[in-house]
């Protein structure tokens, strides 16, 4: 099984607003960056957007390593995804949930597609090399988005 090692980011200009997401994968030497955005958004849909591209990159199973800044993702896909679907994707408070088809397609790509993936949180905008490139990156889709 191929190692690879990916960070992501989101980002908003006013949440909702525009947004990009970026991802930075490693595969040993080998780098490529990916980056999009929307007009439109939220800062946890680019934050989702970006995991989702980053996963869905990979071309067959892989060991990954997946550096990310939101805890939404994080928890959301390790932890509130089994009761969301316990629960017909409602919420303990029985309302739907939020981004649900996002959150349909993530855990798709994370149950389907047989990678090992190891999620790790790192703190955003705190000087990891990784992270500061995903973050350089959705920025960059931001521009793109708003067709700059």
């Amino acid at each position: 099984m191929n190692e690879v090692e990916i960070y992501t980011d989101g980002a908003c200009k006013g949440n909702p607003g525009p947004g990009g997401w970026g991802v930075l994968l490693r595969a040993g030497s080998v780098e490529k960056e990916l980056w999009g955005g929307a007009l439109d958004t939220t800062n946890n849909r680019m934050e989702m957007q970006a995991v989702i591209e980053a996963l869905s990159a990979l071309k067959r199973p892989c060991a990954v390593t997946l550096y990310l800044d939101s805890q939404y993702v994080r928890k959301g896909i390790t932890e509130w995804i089994h009761g969301w679907k316990a629960k017909g994707w409602r919420t303990a408070s029985k309302e739907p949930v939020k981004n649900v088809e996002l959150w349909q397609q993530l855990d798709h790509l994370v149950s389907q597609a047989g990678h090992r993936i190891e999620w790790r949180w790192v703190k955003g905008h705190a000087g990891n090399p990784g992270n500061e490139r995903a973050d350089q990156l959705a920025n960059r889709g931001v521009e793109q988005a708003l067709g700059r």
